[in-house]
């Protein structure tokens, strides 16, 4: 079973024939996708006020988007293969500029949640759609520049997605404040659908069998039981029901694991995947990178607002100090993928650690009055770690699998990535605010240290990856 997870793949151009289009149009998605996950954030004032939306609803306004995705993905990434994913790729692309136009005009709070929970799922059809459809279309070097290129637009969406949500707010255009975070969806979203089948190859599954329906809904359950309260629990003081639901969380992924060992005949998540060492070590890594990413990106928003006082383009234009050391390093990332492998993530994860002692350091120094630009040298520097683990990492956990099981992979792989984020949030974001009490600063360099640490866990993880570069074709 496991020698048909290795074999080589079918030699393939490096490019795809005549889509040269391909790129840019998946990644515009990605970048839509991903802004919208961050922008919101600095929505939330502004759409409060006027929907006059209570504490529970903004956090579901949130929580709605975050749990749909995360429940929808590795479901997802299989439809994709047995569908086609230019077909759930289009589709996915139309539901979230649709969803999108909802958000945007959405006259209450409760239709607004809907409407990001149905955007959640948009977003769902899609991530995977996105992995796999790189991971078919390109072999060797091109393959890694595609990766490549992918995390740069992922990296930029979650950087800059405060700054681009609160330049929209600030500009008002036709008076329509917050809801042009949600609106300029529609002409890119759009433009973008009108290329698609022009640019983008279809591609799915050689074999084409049902949809473990079972399957389906024990991965949408566990998954959700997982994430709710993960986004719930720290706001609500984790009542008896956040750890009922996790312990419940336990028991479905169990009845998942049985049933596609035992049942499935065409299985949600087929299970040889993990006996690859390069997609389950891969997965461990990206979920520790994870854990502290979401992490990290919150505890940072609440230290340089409430610490420091900054609104959200102050700390916006502060979080491009991130952006710019990552578009140095996610662009020649593939290069040095190329020539150094796996410890292409190892010394990324080693910059991330150390941007964030340096952070660590320059928080113990700073007082409340201090100015919070000390901090760009070291956001700068995790910037660099950053750029070069995100896109190494991803490939490292795809590049092995074969294409009937592209989907699939891709699917647990955005899910890992989801419920590692909320995960991290819970954790990290939790020790935060139980330090908050002593002061933010202080708050803010022990979770900077908490997440050095997890950087040095993945430095070391990523060691046990085998050592041929992770991008050869």
């Amino acid at each position: 079973m496991t020698t048909t997870l290795t074999r080589p793949l079918p030699t393939a151009p490096d490019t795809a024939p005549g889509h040269r289009g391909l790129l840019p149009v998946v990644l515009t998605a990605t970048f839509m996708t991903t802004l919208d996950f961050f922008i919101v954030n600095v929505a939330i004032p502004s759409l409060q006020t006027e929907l006059r939306a209570g504490p529970s609803a903004v956090q579901w306004v949130v929580a709605g988007f975050g749990l749909a995705l995360a429940a929808g993905l590795v479901t997802a990434g299989r439809l994709g293969d047995r569908f086609g994913r230019r077909a759930m790729f289009a589709l996915g692309l139309l539901l979230f500029t649709v969803t999108s136009a909802a958000c945007g005009l959405a006259p209450s709070a409760g239709v607004l949640i809907g409407a990001r929970v149905l955007q959640g799922l948009a977003a769902a059809l899609t991530g995977p759609q996105v992995l796999a459809i790189l991971r078919t279309n390109y072999t060797g070097p091109a393959q890694a520049k595609a990766f490549g290129a992918f995390a740069m637009t992922m990296g930029i969406g979650a950087v800059l997605g405060q700054l681009i949500g609160g330049l929209l707010i600030q500009a008002d255009l036709f008076g329509l404040g917050w809801r042009s975070c949600f609106l300029i969806n529609l002409p890119v979203g759009l433009a973008t659908l009108a290329l698609v089948k022009r640019c983008v190859p279809e591609s799915r599954a050689p074999q084409r069998q049902r949809l473990d329906l079972p399957g389906t809904a024990l991965i949408t359950a566990a998954v959700t039981t997982l994430v709710l309260p993960l986004i719930q629990g720290q706001a609500q003081g984790w009542p008896l029901w956040t750890w009922l639901c996790l312990a419940g969380s336990a028991v479905l992924f169990g009845l998942l694991v049985l049933h596609q060992h035992r049942y499935a005949t065409d299985p949600v998540v087929d299970l040889r995947l993990f006996r690859e060492r390069s997609f389950g070590l891969g997965i461990a890594a990206q979920l520790v990178f994870n854990l502290g990413q979401a992490s990290f990106f919150l505890v940072l928003a609440v230290y340089l607002q409430q610490g420091h006082g900054l609104d959200a383009l102050g700390s916006g234009l502060l979080f491009t100090a991130i952006g710019g050391g990552y578009l140095i390093t996610s662009t020649v990332a593939p290069r040095v993928a190329a020539r150094l492998g796996r410890h292409t993530i190892s010394l990324g994860a080693l910059g991330l650690a150390a941007g964030l002692a340096l952070l660590a350091l320059t928080a113990g120094q700073l007082g409340h009055t201090d100015t919070a630009w000390w901090l760009a040298p070291g956001l700068f520097v995790d910037g660099l770690g950053m750029g070069l683990v995100i896109g190494p990492l991803t490939s490292s956990v795809l590049t092995g699998v074969r294409p009937q099981l592209v989907g699939s992979a891709a699917g647990v792989l955005s899910t890992v990535q989801q419920a590692g984020g909320a995960l991290g949030v819970a954790v990290i974001g939790g020790l935060f605010y139980a330090d908050a009490h002593r002061g933010l600063g202080p708050a803010f360099e022990r979770s900077a240290l908490l997440l050095m640490g997890l950087e040095l866990l993945l430095a070391a993880l990523v060691q046990a990856l085998p050592r041929r570069s992770p991008h050869a074709g």
